[in-house]
């Protein structure tokens, strides 16, 4: 069976899962899960912020690295910039977010590419960087009180009864769904993930590939941070909460190997979509967050030996084949 046919198959059980968890609870809850309010909050307000951390972290994971500083580089990048928003300043808080952004981006691709350091723990060590700057500049203080119109990056509506918040990840999922499919960038960047050594040795320029992954991801994150302040109306380095372990869940329970070398962002949006609706269901529902946290762990364990399973039975039928 070819590699595109096995990804087919991935991608359509994903689906699957999405489904049984949506009529699950649409059972469960007929009334106020199926409700136009809950669906359109949770897909089109909600689910935005988790899934353009999930589109970073997957790049990093097709790759074979991991990002685990994108959240702290969020709230750094959110915080530094909030003064020239709530100011008017836009283009000054735009520059700082994204300035901040692409700095621990490039700073993580050199330790990764140059250094040599593992990305796991160069990305850690950033993490931990990243946010004690934010809590060192934040001082114990919060900047709060933002104008409606830098309020309706998220809350409006460029285009009828779809949320700017929603467009904007629509936008770049099409961004990135391109390059990373129909180009020799994308190319790359799966070789990097199933082979580093053959990659390198085919002449790929593999070392720019990694740099440009993780200056996207710090990119990611200084966005979501500008979307965060419009959302919650304040700089809170708080927000951080558990965004990177959900970007984690999201690529895993998607489909996307840790190891590196398959999956897309498609699978990044499955994945996001059934954490939110399983977090949804379950609030409805007056589940505690503890027992939330336990479920997604379990979806998670679920994912990956389903992916263990099928590529096993994928091998056995493609060594009969033969």
């Amino acid at each position: 069976m070819s590699v595109k046919k096995k990804n087919q198959i991935d991608l359509l059980s994903r689906f699957l899962i999405l489904a049984v968890v949506f009529v699950g609870f649409a059972i469960a809850r007929p009334a106020s899960f199926l409700s136009v309010d809950n669906i359109t909050q949770v897909v089109f307000q909600q689910a935005p912020f988790m899934i353009l951390l999930a589109f970073g972290m997957s790049l990093a994971m097709i790759s074979g690295g991991i990002d685990i500083s994108m959240s702290s580089t969020m709230v750094l990048s959110s915080y530094m910039s909030a003064a020239y928003f709530q100011q008017g300043n836009y283009l000054m808080g735009i520059i700082v977010a994204f300035g901040i952004g692409i700095a621990f981006g490039l700073f993580n691709g050199l330790l990764i590419s140059k250094v040599k350091i593992e990305p796991f723990i160069a990305t850690f060590s950033v993490d931990f960087m990243a946010l004690g700057f934010a809590y060192v500049v934040c001082n114990g203080e919060y900047v709060y009180g933002f104008s409606d119109g830098f309020r309706s990056i998220v809350n409006g509506h460029l285009i009828p009864c779809l949320p700017n918040v929603a467009l904007i990840t629509i936008l770049i999922f099409l961004v990135l769904y391109f390059f990373t499919r129909r180009t020799t960038y994308g190319r790359t960047l799966y070789s990097l993930g199933y082979n580093k050594k053959a990659a390198k040795l085919s002449g790929m320029h593999s070392e720019r590939v990694i740099m440009s992954i993780y200056v996207i991801n710090g990119l990611l994150a200084a966005l979501t941070g500008i979307l965060y302040l419009a959302r919650l109306n304040a700089a809170d380095p708080s927000i951080r909460g558990t965004l990177t372990n959900d970007a984690i869940a999201s690529a895993l329970i998607g489909g996307i190997a840790f190891c590196g070398g398959t999956g897309s962002v498609v699978n990044t949006v499955i994945g996001s979509m059934i954490i939110m609706f399983i977090r949804n269901g379950m609030n409805i529902m007056g589940v505690s967050t503890n027992w939330q946290q336990a479920v997604v762990g379990f979806v998670i364990l679920f994912a990956i030996i389903y992916e263990r399973v099928l590529n096993n039975i994928l091998a056995k039928q493609a060594g009969k084949a033969k």
